[in-house]
């Protein structure tokens, strides 16, 4: 927080120093078209770059601190002390000659792994999953993965050349390397939203590396949820007279959306039922705290940004890709037991379409476990519910 509010006043004084530039740059012109006296402001104008230069320097210096100082908090215990073969560090891993950044927290290095899976494309939940199940590392060693196009790793890949390929391939790469460095020989999956869907596609090619898949706020077919959730907000604009926001998903049309702005046409729809999830009454510990996650030692000044460019810029390219992926056309057998931990109040992610694929889903065991109190994120809304579910249904695997 205090290298953002640092940050946030060198480049205040920088856009006052560029201000300063301009005035004095435009003076100095109009002296010299008159042919008038010019040496005060040609001094000014020396002061105004130099300090200007200094100023971007500062910039400079502190985005590259940021990055190199980021990181995440030691686990300690009720006095404050680190707990003895506790793991808590950030670290960039190499997946298909791409480099990575994960996250690694647990109590215990020697517990079972678990990687979670995030929403998006493009979304990091690296921050969020610590605030909000920190519980879990009790148990687990948790590992979070910035998929290539999203915050810590937005460079890892020119974002065009992203497929959903990139993130099946890199998410095989990570397994296997956690597999390596902790010793074992399987690990836990748990996929949030797109990372349901990324779930089901790692544990459907190498069942052998997965004990259990769970799939929150899961994604069955991406189209089709697109249109439903563009015909469900249409409709609760109408029913409440919010014409402006009805005027404006009819302009946009129903999706699918191609080009430079699927982000922005998709957010219309989105974003609305989210905030209606949102003011629901019903829903526990409502929606993400994304000030909060931003601002979190996580992330270095530049990963701040890239947070952002990610969630504009590689959803709005990968997520077209997705239209045509539906789980109940060739993904309906999944060697692992599978487990879909659904939010009764999702309006985000249909559950009629998650019971449709589950009644044709084979898989050793499978089940869904409904969150009475949850909207499309019940490891939020319900983390404490969230964890002990979690912990029942992975005992036996």
């Amino acid at each position: 927080m205090i290298k953002v509010m640092i940050f946030a006043v060198i480049l205040l004084m920088l856009s006052i120093c560029l201000m300063g530039l301009v005035i004095n740059g435009s003076i100095f012109t109009i002296k010299h078209m008159k042919h008038e006296e010019s040496h005060g402001i040609t001094l000014r104008l020396k002061k105004n770059a130099v300090t200007c230069i200094i100023t971007f320097i500062m910039c400079i210096v502190l985005i590259w601190f940021t990055q190199i100082s980021a990181s995440t908090p030691g686990i300690k215990d009720e006095k404050g002390e680190i707990i003895p073969d506790s793991i808590s560090e950030l670290r960039q891993v190499e997946l298909n000659s791409r480099k990575e950044w994960i996250s690694i927290r647990g109590n215990n290095k020697n517990n079972p792994v678990l990687l979670f899976l995030s929403g998006g494309p493009g979304g990091s939940q690296m921050a969020a999953v610590r605030h909000d199940l920190s519980e879990l590392e009790k148990y687990f060693v948790v590992v979070n993965w910035d998929q290539p196009g999203s915050a810590k790793s937005y460079g890892a890949v020119n974002t065009k050349s992203i497929t959903v390929a990139t993130y099946i391939e890199d998410g095989y790469a990570l397994t296997k390397y956690l597999c390596k460095n902790f010793h074992q020989d399987k690990i836990y999956l748990v996929g949030e939203s797109w990372g349901s869907a990324l779930g089901i596609f790692l544990a459907e090619k190498n069942p052998e590396l997965y004990h259990a898949l769970i799939g929150t706020g899961q994604m069955v077919a991406f189209l089709e949820t697109e249109i439903i959730d563009y015909q469900k907000a249409l409709e609760l604009a109408e029913e409440k007279g919010d014409m402006k926001k009805a005027a404006k998903l009819i302009a946009n049309g129903k999706p699918p959306y191609y080009g430079r702005d699927v982000t922005w046409k998709s957010a219309e729809y989105l974003q609305y039922l989210s905030n209606l999830m949102g003011g629901n009454p019903e829903i526990h510990n409502n929606g993400y705290n994304t000030f909060r996650d931003l601002l979190s030692e996580e992330y270095g000044i530049m990963d701040k940004i890239n947070y952002l460019r990610g969630i504009i810029n590689t959803f709005n390219h990968v997520y077209p890709q997705l239209y045509e992926t539906d789980l109940r056309k060739g993904h309906t057998k999944i060697d692992i037991p599978v487990y879909f931990f659904l939010g009764r109040y999702d309006i985000n992610a249909p559950a009629s379409l998650v019971e449709e694929y589950f009644k044709i889903l084979t898989a050793p065991e499978k089940e869904i476990i409904w969150f009475e109190h949850s909207g499309h994120s019940p490891w939020i809304n319900e983390s404490g519910l969230f964890v002990h579910e979690l912990l029942r249904v992975t005992k036996n695997n």
